[in-house]
């Protein structure tokens, strides 16, 4: 799947979208989430659908139906550069290790530049979150701490960002 993955970049490198996940589904579907700070448009899918079907079949990757489409509003963080990109922003991370019997904080995410210091010469990042009413705690952890992240917007009833 990394091959899968790799593969998939390189041929949307010249593009202006990032690749977010390439993922394998039942009944042969190959769906793959892209990206682009300004929001991904239809046309962006179309291009990336018709640019990945020919490598695809160059490279004799076996699928059924390809599927690209955008991350949504709880786009996933997949590496260092999105909990750069997203410092700021509200995002639910799950660490693989308790902090304090607890594995999951909802927060702030806090970039490594405004984290208080470096871990071994890795990036350190935090989650500013409220543990109990008025009383803000940031709980700090490096990346590879991480076993999954996602953005985490609030959404007013009519399905907009607050």
């Amino acid at each position: 799947m990394a091959d899968l993955f790799a593969l998939t970049q390189e041929a949307l490198s010249g593009m202006d979208v990032e690749l977010v996940d390439v993922e394998r589904a039942a009944l042969g579907l190959l769906r793959v989430t892209i990206d682009r700070p300004e929001g991904v448009r239809i046309e962006d899918c179309e291009q990336v659908s018709r640019q990945l079907s020919r490598v695809y079949e160059v490279e004799n990757i076996d699928y059924k139906r390809l599927e690209v489409g955008s991350p949504g509003v709880d786009r996933p963080l997949r590496s260092e550069a999105d909990f750069n990109r997203f410092a700021g922003q509200r995002v639910e991370v799950k660490l693989r290790q308790a902090v304090e019997n607890r594995k999951v904080f909802t927060g702030t995410l806090v970039a490594s530049a405004q984290a208080p210091e470096q871990d071994q010469g890795k990036a350190v990042f935090g989650v500013e979150f409220e543990a109990k009413k008025d009383d803000i705690q940031v709980v700090n952890f490096t990346f590879d701490e991480v076993e999954r992240a996602k953005l985490d917007p609030v959404l007013d009833f009519k399905g907009k960002k607050r």
